[in-house]
C-alpha cells in the first residue's frame, strides 16, 4: 500500500513521516537548508507480523503552492491519504487545494491529522477539528478519522500507526482504480517520476506501480515512444526483489535505455499494452468548491500518472458542467501521453492556480469525429460499467462495426479479455467480435445486395466477395466480413463458388455453345501451368471463333470457374490456389512481405508474369500493395484448398 501526505507548507508532513518511519524524506541539500520539501520524498514502514517484503510506502509531497504539480504527481499514485493541518495555523490555502486534489482523484481512504498539538490547547484543537469537518463535507474523505498528533512529543503517533496498519490489512485495490474483481491478468504499468544512473547498474527509473506485476528479465516498453528495454534488477518498497506488484514503489534498473531517454511522466508498461494517445474520453466531475461551471473549449492542465500536459475540454453529454456535477468529456491533449481505462485524471486551470475537476479515463482511443453522437455515447456508457465482462458484452452489443478485441484489451490495460462473457449470439473471429443485432443488420444488407446484383446482371454467377463487401458492408472489418460469409454459407443462405458469392436460387447457365467451348479449353488450361493462356491462343487451339471464345471465357470467370488475371489471360482455380500457396510461403519467409523477385524465383516465371499475378492478388484481397512490396493479408481465406 502507498500512503501520501497532503497539506499546507510547514504543517509537519515530513516530520510526521519521520516519526512514523524513522526516515527523513528531505534528501536534497536545498530541502535541508530551507526546511521544506521541494521534490517527492519516500519512506517505508514494515508491517508487524506480515510476510517478508510486506511494507507500507510513504510519498511525502511538497506543500508550497508553486509545487502543486509535484504534489499531484505523487498523489496520483497513492492508495491512502494523510491530510495534515497544523493546530496553531488551522486550515490554510494549500490545505483546501490539496483536499481538492485528493477528492478529484477519487481518493476516499485516508485520515485527517491535526499536527503540532503541542503548540495549541484542547480548545484550539477542537476548533480545528470542526473546521476540517466542514471542509471535508461532501468529499470522498468525509468519513475519514480525525486524529490529534504531535510528532515532536509522540502523542497520537502510535494511534495513527495502528490506523495505518489496519488500512493496510484491508488494502486490495491498486492505485489505478482498475476493477480486479474480474480476476483478469492486468498488464504491468509504472508511472515514472525519476530517472538516474547508478555506477555498475546503469539506468534506473522509479515510480509507483499502477497495475500488474514485473519480474527481473522481463521486456518492458517506454511510452510515449517506441523504446524497449529489459529489466536488469528490481527494488520494491526499498528492498531488492525478483518480482514487484501493483501498489508498490519500485526502482527498475533497465538494459537498453539511457537515462537521457527517460522523462518524468512517461510510463513503463508491458509491451502488449504500450499505447500512446492525444485524445481521451473521460468521466469528469467538477470540484464542488469551484465558483463557476465548466464549458467546452476550456483550456486546462491535465495530470495523468506523473505527467502534466496542456489540454482542451469538450463536453459530450452536457452543455456545461456545474460544480459538484459529473459529465462525459473528451480531453484533447497538446502532446501525446500514455493512458488506460480507469486511470485517474486531474484537471487544473491553465494558469495552474487551482484544481478544477477530476475523473477517470473511459477510452484512450477517443475519436476526433462523431464524438457526441448517440452511438458514441452508448459506447461510452458501456465503457463506464463496473466490470470488464460487463463492459465487453455491452460494447460488443453497441459497436456498429464490431470490436477489435486486441485493441480493447490494451486500452483496458489487460493481457486478455473474458471472451466467454459474450453471448452465444455474438460472432467472434480472428480477434474481432460482432453483436447479434449487427449480425442481423449486415446479413440483411448482404442478402439484399446479392438480390439486387442478380436482378441487374442475371447472366453472371454473382459478385466476388470483395466487391460484395463494398456493396453491402464497406466499413465492416475484413475478419468479421469473412466470418459473416462463412456463417451465412454454413446456414445455406448464400453459396460461395471460389471467390464468388450468389444466392442459392441463382445459377448463371451456360449455353450449349459455351458448354462445348468450356469443355474444349479445360485440358489446355490444365497443361498451361503457371503461365496461363491468352484468349486468342485458346481460340486458335480449339478452332473456334475468337469473339465466341473470349465471351465464353469471360462468362466462366464470372461463374468463378476461371480467373482472368489481366485482360484475356486466364488461369484455372487449381493453378491459382497453387500460386497463392507459393505467395504465402514467400511471405512467411519475409515477415509477411512478398517481393516480385522472390515470387518470380519461387514460381519460375518471368518478372512480368509474376508481377501480373501479384497485382491480381492485390485486387482480390490476398495481398495489398505497400510501396514496392505486396503484404499478405493474414485474415484472407481466398485460394485455400
Amino acid at each position: 500500500m502507498i500512503i501520501g501526505t497532503a497539506g499546507h507548507i510547514d504543517h509537519g508532513k515530513t516530520t510526521l513521516v519521520r516519526a512514523l518511519t524513522g526516515v527523513d524524506t528531505d534528501r536534497l541539500p536545498e530541502e535541508k537548508k530551507r526546511g521544506i520539501s521541494i521534490e517527492l520524498g519516500y519512506a517505508f514502514l514494515d508491517v508487524p507480523g506480515a510476510p517478508e517484503g510486506d511494507r507500507i510506502g510513504f510519498i511525502d509531497v511538497p506543500g508550497h503552492e508553486r509545487l502543486v504539480h509535484t504534489m499531484v504527481s505523487g498523489a496520483s499514485g497513492i492508495d491512502f491519504a494523510l491530510l495534515l493541518v497544523a493546530a496553531d495555523d488551522g486550515p490554510m490555502p494549500q490545505t483546501l487545494e490539496h483536499l481538492s486534489v485528493l477528492a478529484m482523484l477519487g481518493i476516499g481512504r485516508g485520515a485527517v491529522v491535526i499536527t503540532k498539538t503541542d503548540r495549541a490547547d484542547a480548545t484550539r484543537v477542537a476548533e480545528v477539528r470542526a473546521q476540517m469537518a466542514d471542509l471535508l463535507a461532501g468529499t470522498p474523505l468525509a468519513q475519514a478519522p480525525v486524529l490529534a498528533v504531535s510528532a515532536t512529543t509522540g502523542d497520537g503517533v502510535d494511534e495513527l500507526r495502528a490506523i495505518i496498519f489496519e488500512a493496510n490489512n484491508d488494502y486490495s485495490t491498486p492505485t489505478s482504480g482498475q476493477n480486479h474483481s474480474d480476476s483478469l491478468p492486468a498488464a504491468f504499468r509504472l508511472a515514472v517520476d525519476r530517472a538516474f544512473t547508478l555506477a555498475g547498474t546503469g539506468t534506473v527509473v522509479t515510480g509507483t506501480m499502477h497495475a500488474g506485476q514485473v519480474a527481473v528479465g522481463d521486456e518492458v516498453a517506454l511510452v510515449p515512444g517506441s523504446l524497449r528495454a529489459r529489466v536488469r534488477s528490481l527494488h520494491a518498497q526499498n528492498r531488492p526483489v525478483q518480482q514487484a506488484r501493483a501498489g508498490q514503489r519500485c526502482a527498475v534498473a533497465l538494459v537498453g535505455i539511457a537515462k537521457e531517454q527517460v522523462a518524468r511522466g512517461q510510463w513503463l508498461t508491458a509491451p502488449a499494452v504500450a499505447l500512446t494517445t492525444d485524445r481521451i474520453d473521460v468521466q469528469l466531475t467538477l470540484w464542488q468548491g469551484e465558483a463557476k461551471a465548466l464549458r467546452s473549449g476550456a483550456r486546462v492542465l491535465a495530470h495523468i500518472g506523473a505527467e502534466q500536459v496542456a489540454a482542451s475540454v469538450a463536453l459530450l453529454d452536457a452543455d456545461s458542467l456545474a460544480p459538484g456535477a459529473s459529465a462525459l468529456a473528451q480531453l484533447v491533449l497538446h502532446s501525446p501521453i500514455g493512458a488506460w481505462h480507469g486511470e485517474r485524471v486531474l484537471l487544473r486551470d491553465a494558469a495552474a492556480s487551482r484544481t478544477l475537476a477530476g475523473g477517470r479515463v473511459l477510452d484512450p482511443h477517443a475519436p476526433a469525429r462523431y464524438r457526441r453522437t448517440p452511438q458514441r455515447l452508448a459506447e461510452l456508457a458501456a465503457l463506464g460499467l463496473p466490470t470488464v465482462a460487463e463492459r465487453l458484452a455491452a460494447l460488443v452489443s453497441a459497436a456498429p462495426h464490431g470490436v477489435d478485441l486486441t485493441r480493447l484489451a490494451a486500452a483496458q490495460g489487460l493481457l486478455t479479455l473474458p471472451i466467454d462473457a459474450l453471448p452465444n449470439t455474438a460472432l467472434t473471429h480472428d480477434g474481432w467480435a460482432l453483436g447479434a443485432m449487427q449480425i442481423e443488420a449486415f446479413s440483411a444488407a448482404l442478402l439484399a445486395a446479392l438480390a439486387q446484383f442478380h436482378d441487374r446482371q442475371p447472366d453472371e454467377l454473382g459478385p466476388d466477395a470483395a466487391r460484395l463487401r463494398r456493396l453491402a458492408a464497406p466499413r465492416l472489418p475484413l475478419p468479421l466480413w469473412q466470418a459473416l460469409l462463412d456463417q451465412l454459407a454454413g446456414s445455406g443462405h448464400i453459396v460461395t463458388h471460389g471467390a464468388f458469392v450468389h444466392l442459392p436460387t441463382h445459377r448463371a447457365q451456360l449455353s450449349a455453345t459455351e458448354a462445348r467451348i468450356a469443355q474444349k479449353v479445360q485440358p489446355l488450361l490444365t497443361v498451361s501451368g503457371f503461365e496461363g493462356l491468352w484468349a486468342r491462343d485458346l481460340a486458335k487451339d480449339v478452332r473456334e471463333a475468337e469473339p465466341l471464345v473470349r465471351a465464353t471465357l469471360a462468362r466462366l470467370a464470372r461463374r468463378g470457374e476461371l480467373h482472368q488475371v489481366v485482360k484475356d489471360l486466364y488461369f484455372l482455380p487449381a493453378t491459382m490456389r497453387h500460386l497463392a500457396t507459393l505467395a504465402r510461403q514467400v511471405g512467411a519467409a519475409h515477415a509477411g512481405e512478398v517481393q516480385a523477385s522472390d515470387f518470380r524465383d519461387a514460381t519460375g516465371l518471368g518478372r512480368k508474369r509474376a508481377i501480373q499475378i501479384l497485382e491480381y492478388f492485390d485486387r482480390v484481397g490476398l495481398t495489398r500493395r505497400v510501396g514496392d512490396v505486396h503484404k499478405l493479408r493474414a485474415e484472407c481465406t481466398l485460394f485455400v484448398a
